[in-house]
């Protein structure tokens, strides 16, 4: 009985305490995707009904994706709970994709030993992103150009100068509205700068150094931010922790859009759905590769593929079949061999090395491919194409004897069983048949070669 009016009492007094008095723990660890965005912008969106005292990121990634990179920072500016994006451990790093969000951020944190910066856009502008030098060179062209002067123009290089200038554009927008440092947010995109956390203090791009995440909470408290032009001062003494994690549905879209499980996705999806059509079964091997290929489908339309890439890989794998169906002594599998490690290289269209797919993963399955398909598809042709050896097509060719006269009707012993037989000439008894076809029960047959002599 008393069990019960402390458990009331504890739930009370839970109910009492105030959601300010607990910040949410996020952390950002490897690249940035679809997965990682979603639970990013999800979380961003729930903190406005919860109401933390703020929200804080802690941060270790390569880069990313420029389309998810920018879906966060939208809910972070639209965010009216204070986010703190704090870059830890030591050893750790806020490039690319991480200084956009770094720039975001209302306060900017770093630990020692950590460092930023190489924010140039690859993930949308390719390989050959201009250099602060190529523009010049570009610049004064255009201005010869206009002088009357005949210069070659490039529409790929104007993409990219758009694609580069939009880039900056967004970065010193970002540092403008949190009064950071500008100019060299834009060297951190033209230049891919880079700075260490003490370097970053000293040029205002960051506003504290320190050493875990007890001296970060001191320092952020008494300070003074703004939001949405409104002044907030942080109180963030006794603030409890809630560690946020990800669902399993973020999880799920974290694991397959993972370039190397995508691509293995695909790949077992193709295979399977290829020996279930050279050699229908129980169906296991069509539904496994069903349900890959569909999984595939879905994290590669998520991911920026390239669809050339994409095409070699499907013509590779369509020469080595042909080399399995077909041997050319080695010319249509050689050319499939490297139709499908061009396309495995290329199929994810960005530089970024955090979505790309990974060598040996490329080695290891090409060659895994070149085996299974021209081994294994060979060998299920052979056998398809081989004689029966069980049913009634097994008896075609079959020799016998003739138990009565079949005139056109009659008995005969064929492989131990009496059988009732057809036959268009007249065949004695006790005459050796061979069997024609087989029609339900009874079997076509004429004479033996040496008996019809």
């Amino acid at each position: 009985m008393y069990y019960r009016w402390l458990l009331a009492l504890l739930l009370l007094f839970a109910a009492q305490i105030p959601a300010q008095e607990r910040y949410w723990q996020l952390d950002i660890k490897g690249a940035i995707g679809p997965g990682t965005s979603d639970f990013l912008v999800t979380e961003l969106q729930e903190a406005q009904s919860a109401q933390p005292a703020f929200i804080l990121f802690t941060m270790d990634t390569p880069g990313g994706l420029y389309s998810a990179t920018r879906d966060i920072i939208q809910a972070m500016l639209e965010s009216s709970i204070p986010v703190v994006v704090y870059v830890a451990p030591g050893g750790s790093r806020a490039a690319s994709a991480g200084t956009y969000i770094l720039y975001a951020s209302h306060v900017a944190a770093m630990a020692p030993g950590t460092h930023l910066g190489a924010a140039t856009p690859v993930q949308i502008g390719g390989p050959g992103t201009p250099t602060p030098q190529q523009d010049q060179d570009k610049a004064e062209k255009e201005e010869a150009s206009e002088e009357g002067k005949e210069t070659p123009s490039s529409e790929g290089g104007a993409m990219e100068r758009k694609t580069l200038n939009d880039a900056v554009a967004y970065i010193r927008s970002l540092a403008q509205l949190r009064g950071r440092n500008a100019e060299w947010a834009e060297l951190a995109v033209r230049d891919a700068a880079t700075l260490t956390a003490s370097e970053a203090l000293e040029q205002n791009v960051i506003e504290l150094v320190v050493a875990d995440v007890p001296a970060l909470l001191a320092a952020l408290d008494g300070r003074e931010i703004k939001i949405n032009e409104h002044s907030l001062i942080l109180n963030t003494q006794g603030l409890i922790a809630e560690a946020r994690q990800p669902d399993w549905r973020q999880r799920f879209i974290m694991i397959i859009t993972n370039p190397n499980i995508a691509y293995i996705l695909m790949l077992v999806g193709m295979y399977g759905l290829l020996l279930e059509f050279y050699s229908p079964g129980f169906g296991v091997a069509g539904v496994i590769g069903a349900i890959c290929l569909l999984l595939a489908l879905l994290a590669l339309q998520m991911l920026p593929v390239s669809t050339a890439g994409l095409a070699l890989i499907l013509l590779g794998l369509a020469l080595m079949i042909a080399e399995a169906l077909a041997p050319s002594f080695g010319i249509l599998g050689g050319g499939g061999l490297v139709a499908f490690a061009i396309g495995s290289v290329l199929l994810f269209d960005t530089p970024d090395q955090a979505f790309r797919i990974a060598w040996p993963f490329v080695a290891a399955f090409t060659l895994f491919s070149l085996t299974l398909i021209v081994v294994v598809v060979r060998l299920i042709v052979k056998q398809r194409r081989a004689a029966p050896v069980s049913g009634s097509d097994s008896m075609i060719g079959m020799t016998g004897i003739s138990l009565t006269a079949i005139d056109p009707t009659g008995t005969v012993l064929v492989a131990g069983e009496r059988w009732q037989a057809h036959s268009q000439l007249p065949i004695a008894q006790n005459r050796t048949v061979v069997v024609l076809s087989v029609h339900d029960l009874e079997l076509k047959v004429e004479a033996a070669q040496e008996e019809a002599q």
